[in-house]
């Protein structure tokens, strides 16, 4: 199948990533090639001692990126895009965002480069008997619980940026379960967060008498294949500034730089490993099993498809 016909018949995928220094959107036809593609660049800000990316900046560039897509798509094939088979976000990984009941952002996104929760990284990783990497959503949480941060009080809802653009493009409070492991710990025998680690979680900050549970806040795991919603009016009128593109588009889970790595290097498969230089540089083994003990200098993380992954990383 050509790509005006993929494109005309909806044959296609819109991939859409943010990573550190580039926001890219590729839409790819029936054989998985690439057929049109637009980028953004951008770059984290040091704020008040925090590394951080604004609101604008995050919808200013995916609108970029997309507007960049659409235009190679007319460019090259002369059809003004208005539908594409699925929409899948990626995002990187971990980092804190915070919202309230009317879906406010409480504190600036505090992304993953913040090395602002070695207190909390050690006193979970003991609570758990898991690593918990200063970087993951949990630490960022419990940090701030245990800064006394005024904010978490109103907390309605957590997530990571790739969680945020979900909910904001379907209504859903998903993210896939690679995602997930950099959140909270994923139990790979059943996908999800681990319920004994969620009690010790929530009987660790009782004290505090929030109006919430850590269940409550949290986004809901899914795994890949997962129906994760369709692109709302709302989602299309923020995602494409010309209003042409439209509702109904299936989403499939939101995932992160980990898991879009594992899934462009074909080392998903137990006993498969990649290596990344970014912005960060990582190296990742997918494992026939979960470790034995804590190793301090391993991140256990998921595939897309929740096996456990043994992970060693590096700011770059």
């Amino acid at each position: 199948m050509d790509a005006k016909t993929a494109i005309l018949e909806q044959k296609t995928a819109l991939g859409i990533e943010f990573g550190s220094t580039r926001i890219k959107a590729v839409l790819i036809g029936a054989d998985n090639a690439p057929i049109a593609s637009g980028d953004h660049e951008w770059e984290n800000r040091y704020d008040n001692g925090v590394w951080t990316y604004t609101l604008e900046d995050i919808w200013t560039g995916l609108q970029d990126a997309y507007t960049k897509m659409a235009a190679d798509v007319k460019e090259k094939y002369d059809i003004t895009l208005t539908r594409v088979g699925a929409i899948g976000f990626s995002a990187m990984m971990h980092g804190y965002m915070a919202f309230d009941k009317a879906g406010n952002l409480l504190v600036p996104f505090r992304t993953w480069r913040n090395n602002i929760t070695e207190e909390a990284s050690e006193k979970l990783t003991d609570l758990f008997g898991f690593h918990i990497p200063q970087r993951w959503t949990i630490a960022h949480l419990y940090q701030a619980i245990l800064n006394g941060e005024p904010h978490v009080a109103d907390i309605d809802y957590v997530t990571t940026l790739a969680g945020y653009i979900q909910w904001k493009m379907t209504g859903e409070r998903v993210v896939g379960v690679g995602e997930a492991s950099g959140i909270f710990p994923i139990d790979s025998e059943t996908n999800t967060y681990f319920a004994d680690m969620i009690a010790k979680f929530d009987e660790a900050v009782a004290d505090k008498a929030y109006s919430w549970k850590a269940l409550d806040v949290l986004p809901h795991v899914l795994n890949a294949g997962d129906n994760a919603g369709v692109l709302t009016k709302e989602g299309a009128a923020l995602l494409d500034m010309s209003g042409n593109l439209e509702a109904g588009i299936p989403l499939c889970p939101p995932e992160g730089d980990a898991g879009t790595g594992m899934a462009a290097t074909n080392s998903v498969r137990v006993r498969t490993g990649n290596v990344s230089a970014g912005t960060s540089v990582f190296a990742m083994i997918v494992l026939e099993k979960n470790l034995s003990k804590v190793y301090p200098e391993i991140d256990m993380v998921t595939t897309p498809s929740g096996h456990p992954v043994a992970m060693v990383h590096c700011q770059n």
